[in-house]
């Protein structure tokens, strides 16, 4: 049931069901003591037991319509304590504010709960809860973003309720485990083996063992997000921060945190953008700095917190995730004012009354495509499956420096495809407080400045399964085979499919992507002939790979749309989780052989 905590502030809008923003701070509109009182709403019906649920579920119901009857206990000892809370509603026979406070405060997390929640009974009760507001007479609220992916339609995802039993047990599994379904777990839900070692390992990294407090962890995460001003990704986290215990005043932004934290913004930099220019000096840097230095167990800690949210940002912008249900600018509400305006559409012929509130928008603002040039045409997927045949039956292999030059060449051609989309825009206020240095971003490795120092990295020197995957193990217990099993999943991932097309080995083009992405960011195979890449990769998408990497903040549901297009959606969200995966390894590499270095010569 709700939990009778303090109250919200009093709001200064007009509209008494709407919340107020904290001026001070720039954080969203839900204060620290809201946050706590909403995060204890799900608590009771976070239960695997159908009876349990309901019995929380009537509780609810319960005590929202005493709140509707301006009865119930909204604390009055803390009433008193507000300057003598005077403002009214204008309706007569409406609750007194400090009830319509309390209903404001629940009602985005009860319109939430109505559409994503993985368990029927759940949906079902709020959905009547917000009926019950509405025939009150008092605003309700209504999503104005509609699904969890912008570029992919609601009902192309797997269904709540509908999806393979595997899917719904980790649908409610992270519902249970984080009192949210987010829209990154419904959009990975097409893998859910995937999805399984996705959830353990970002479970395991904010929630699980570790020398790190899990405020630290939940910031850390926001920096790591700011780098490319993903605000899905900074909202969640800051809410978690919050929850955890989070100094509120360090929201304000980069200038209002501990010296321990600020020094560790120049390594986020550096992996998000350009990782090869990490060297043992900023390890150094970090671990003996006096009463603000690092452990190293700390440390591997942060980057592997770093490394997992740059690598999701890529995730987030290439699969268009919306914002979640509950977050600001993306639920409106709904009065007796509309009223006029909803009968003069529900009276146009075939127009059902219902879709004037839900009307599904074109796209999402966040995602929107400027103009484009026209598309180029595509490589049928079944020519591209007579390239992998062909690839499959060669035999005759090449010098190692043959491979080598073949290498050079595509690092070359890689510095000359563009990227998709534009530049964004200003970034708002509440990002660019996260964010120094906007300006440092991604730099062709072909392009380098200091090309004689730094050289290109050799998988055959330093590997992950070799080398870094024990020295994050070993500094950071049990990490390893969670990120290992991660990897291997992503990239070994097949359902022998291609578009329509059964039966098929995807391997060499899943590891032409794979290896294509790490050649960005200046890794090479040794073992790999990089002259497949462009045999079957095409220009395009090369650019869509390239941008959801080094720029994900610039991919737009036309980019989306304009690649692989005869892939089904599942197959498209596959090769981004491998964008995802590739990228993060990548940054792992660079960074544990530097650790490697540091402890190896210090």
């Amino acid at each position: 049931m709700f939990v009778q905590a303090e109250i919200a502030k009093p709001s200064t809008n007009n509209n008494n069901l709407s919340r107020s923003e904290d001026q001070n701070n720039g954080t969203s509109d839900l204060f620290l003591q809201d946050l706590d009182l909403v995060s204890r709403f799900c608590l009771p019906i976070c239960s695997h037991d159908n009876e349990v649920r309901e019995v929380a579920l009537d509780a609810i119901s319960k005590t929202v319509e005493s709140w509707l009857d301006g009865m119930g206990s909204p604390m009055n000892s803390r009433c008193k304590s507000i300057n003598e809370r005077t403002t009214s509603c204008n309706n007569i026979g409406s609750p007194p504010a400090e009830y319509m406070e309390l209903v404001a405060l629940h009602l985005p997390i009860i319109l939430r709960l109505s559409l994503n929640c993985p368990f029927a009974n759940v949906r079902e009760k709020c959905q009547h809860i917000l009926e019950i507001v509405k025939i009150r007479g008092l605003p309700t609220p209504y999503p104005v973003i509609f699904g969890p992916s912008a570029f992919i339609d609601t009902e192309e995802l797997p269904h709540l309720g509908t999806c393979n039993e595997q899917t719904q047990t980790l649908f409610a599994d992270t519902f249970l485990q984080t009192n949210r379904l987010d829209h990154v777990s419904q959009v990975m839900g097409y893998h859910p083996t995937y999805l399984d070692h996705f959830i353990k390992t970002q479970n395991f990294i904010l929630r699980g063992d570790g020398p790190l407090p899990y405020d630290y962890r939940h910031y850390i995460a926001i920096m790591a997000a700011g780098r490319h001003q993903c605000s899905y990704l900074i909202s969640l986290q800051k809410q978690e921060f919050i929850l955890q215990g989070g100094d509120q005043t360090w929201l304000k932004g980069l200038s209002f945190i501990p010296q321990k934290l600020r020094n560790l913004y120049e390594i986020n930099k550096i992996l998000a953008h350009r990782p090869w220019l990490l060297n043992k000096g900023h390890i150094e840097k970090l671990t003996k700095c006096g009463k603000d230095s690092w452990s190293l167990g700390e440390l591997v800690q942060a980057i592997v917190i770093l490394a997992h949210f740059h690598s999701l940002c890529s995730f987030v912008f290439s699969c268009g995730v919306n914002q979640e249900v509950d977050q600001e600018g993306a639920y409106r509400y709904y009065s007796e004012k509309m009223k006029e305006a909803e009968a003069e559409c529900s009276a146009v012929e075939g127009y059902p009354r219902s879709m004037w509130r839900y009307s599904k928008p074109e796209t999402s603002n966040a995602y929107a495509s400027p103009p484009s040039p026209t598309i180029e045409p595509e490589v049928a997927i079944v020519d591209l499956m007579q390239r992998m045949k062909k690839l499959s039956e060669q035999t005759q292999e090449c010098t190692p420096v043959e491979l080598a030059k073949r290498f050079e060449n595509i690092e070359t051609q890689s510095a000359e495809i563009g990227v998709v989309g534009a530049e964004p825009h200003d970034t708002p206020a509440d990002i660019t407080c996260f964010v120094e240095e906007p300006n440092f971003t991604y730099q062709d490795f072909a392009k380098r400045a200091d090309q004689k120092t730094i050289s290109t990295f050799r998988v055959q020197d330093y590997s992950w399964d070799d080398h870094g995957f024990s020295t994050v193990n070993r500094l950071y217990n049990d990490v390893g085979n969670l990120l290992d099993d991660k990897f291997k999943t992503a990239y070994n991932l097949t359902y022998y499919t291609m578009g329509g097309r059964t039966d098929v080995d995807t391997s060499r083009f899943r590891r032409a992507i794979w290896n294509y992405l790490q050649c960005l960011l200046g890794i090479r195979h040794d073992d790999y002939d990089y002259g497949e890449i462009n045999a079957l990769l095409e220009r395009s998408l090369k650019a869509f790979i390239k941008s959801a990497c080094c720029y994900p903040e610039r991919v737009t549901k036309k980019d989306y749309d304009r690649v692989l297009r005869e892939f089904k959606h599942s197959e498209k969200v596959h090769v981004n989780l491998m964008v995802l995966e590739a990228r993060m390894q990548g940054e792992l590499l660079y960074s544990m052989r530097t650790i490697n270095q540091y402890m190896t010569r210090s």
